[in-house]
């Protein structure tokens, strides 16, 4: 008899359909996993056979072919022991249930226990989506799996227990959510801007980028605040939506980063790699392609202090994420895209000893090695960048008042009310800020007034803008705009903007 059971397979941070196929027949004792299965799931055999044993159940001393369809997809991880196993009972009649409706999902202990699958979310997710009537999860993944609507999630402790609910011994109750996950998005913790004396040139280029979802890159000597700014940055962007949320999630679950305790990311990441991060940490990769340091920043925050010391290899490979939002890891075997729509936030020393230029402190590089030492950044990834901030060394009078500036929550209360606006333009398109913009949508919403044609006319000359830089400059007048509540982009607004563009070459 062949039985046949519905699983997933995990590819990208999506997830496809896998049949587990069963067929136990006369021969030698023996156990076979076709369909391209990695050793986790070759092992299953031994996990299976021990954990069926256990549960008060016998294994067939026959001839037992296990294929995981469609045979093309590589299937890797534990996730596929409870269909086997299930499939093993249906196939001997020790189970006499129809499945047709139902995926399964769960690795199994030798005692027969159900033990946490990553990947759960997408899984979930596909099953809702093929109008599959209900998911058996393990326990440990039943909250996870309910932020998943309009499917019935199933949460099992063993697969003893799952087969006396099958055979209808005995009911396992459908677990409900015990909240409103639409609402436990939040601002991220961390340092307040309250607490950042002076700079406040830089802490409105801070607010500027959080409103718009621009790129920002600060330079300045060490100690003069750099870090502690850009570690205010997830207080003062706006919460995540529940559908923003979602798709972090489905990146934290399928790289194994989802605390069972927690199973909503509600807060907007802030990733923080040291400088020595190799390019498969930064970008994702392996032999299964695994989410990397720009896909767990997804709708957060990349941090990267100290940008000049970062490889050149990891540095350029910003440049197509930056642009498409999406990176791409090619193997022989296929490709793997993970969403990647983060905000890039770099900090860098002005030399290698990081005094050039300080009005205190002399610096003791020579001009050969400050050059070399910022050209270690290229121009096209520079480009790239919507807003270049100076923050300088911090003067005594400021670092002693006691007095404290406007907090994040100010902040923030401004920013979401710019996000708002964004809202309501980019309403019915994929776009969430205005950093995100095409040309296309520059030349329909960044109209400035007739008297700012000639200052932008001049910044192209004097700046030697080029044409993506130029868009910038518009995107990011056009949020300087909506911080004020503008329909129509001013000569300040403009002026606001250039000024955030480098005058010198970095």
């Amino acid at each position: 008899m062949i039985a046949k059971v519905k699983s997933a397979a995990v590819v990208g941070i999506d997830a496809q359909l896998v049949e587990v196929e069963v067929d136990v027949a006369a021969g030698l004792p023996n156990t076979t996993i076709v369909g391209l299965p990695d050793t986790a799931v070759q092992e299953s055999r031994e996990r299976v056979r021990s954990a069926i044993r256990n549960s008060e159940c016998f294994f067939p001393s026959k001839r037992v072919t296990v294929n995981l369809a469609p045979a093309d997809l590589k299937k890797e991880g534990p996730a596929y022991d409870l269909p086997i196993a299930i499939g093993i009972l249906l196939s001997t009649e020790q189970v006499c249930a129809d499945v047709s409706q139902t995926l399964f999902l769960g690795e199994l202990s030798l005692d027969g226990a159900v033990k946490h699958t990553q990947g759960t979310l997408p899984m979930v997710a596909l099953a809702r989506d093929m109008g599959l009537k209900q998911v058996f999860v393990p326990e440990a993944d039943a909250r996870e799996a309910s932020l998943i609507r309009d499917i019935t999630v199933i949460p099992v402790a063993s697969l003893a227990q799952l087969v006396n609910h099958l055979n209808g011994r005995i009911s396992i109750s459908p677990y409900v959510s015990d909240g409103d996950w639409a609402r436990l998005s939040m601002p991220a913790a961390g340092p307040d801007l309250a607490h950042v004396k002076g700079q406040e040139h830089a802490k409105r280029a801070v607010e500027v980028a959080a409103a718009g979802g621009h790129n920002i890159l600060m330079q300045g000597p060490p100690g003069s605040g750099k870090t502690m700014l850009a570690r205010c940055l997830p207080g003062i962007l706006p919460a995540m939506t529940f559908d923003e949320a979602l798709e972090v999630t489905k990146i934290y679950s399928v790289a194994g980063l989802l605390p069972s305790e927690t199973p909503l990311v509600s807060q907007r990441p802030f990733r923080s790699p040291h400088y020595t991060i190799s390019h498969a940490g930064l970008v994702g990769g392996g032999q299964w392609p695994r989410p990397g340091e720009i896909s767990l920043s997804h709708r957060g925050v990349l941090f990267l202090d100290e940008f000049p010391e970062f490889s050149h290899m990891a540095l350029e490979s910003l440049r197509q994420p930056l642009e498409d939002k999406v990176v791409t890891i090619s193997r022989a075997q296929g490709s793997v895209s993970f969403p990647a729509n983060f905000m890039l936030v770099g900090a860098m020393n002005p030399c290698p000893c990081g005094y050039y230029g300080d009005p205190v402190r002399e610096c003791r590089c020579g001009s050969a090695e400050v050059t070399r030492y910022q050209k270690r950044i290229s121009g096209p990834l520079l480009d790239r960048i919507d807003i270049f901030v100076e923050v300088p060394r911090v003067d005594y009078e400021k670092l002693t008042d006691s007095r404290l500036s406007e907090s994040s929550e100010n902040v923030r209360a401004r920013t979401e009310s710019s996000r708002r606006i964004q809202q309501k333009r980019f309403a019915g398109s994929k776009l969430t800020c205005n950093a995100e913009m095409t040309p296309l949508e520059v030349r329909e919403f960044c109209q400035v007034e007739p008297s700012a044609h000639s200052l932008l006319r001049t910044a192209m000359k004097q700046l030697n803008l080029t044409a993506r830089a130029f868009h910038r400059v518009l995107k990011l007048a056009r949020t300087i705009a909506d911080l004020e509540a503008s329909d129509i982009i001013r000569v300040h607004h403009l002026a606001e903007a250039l000024q955030y563009r480098p005058r010198t070459v970095i």
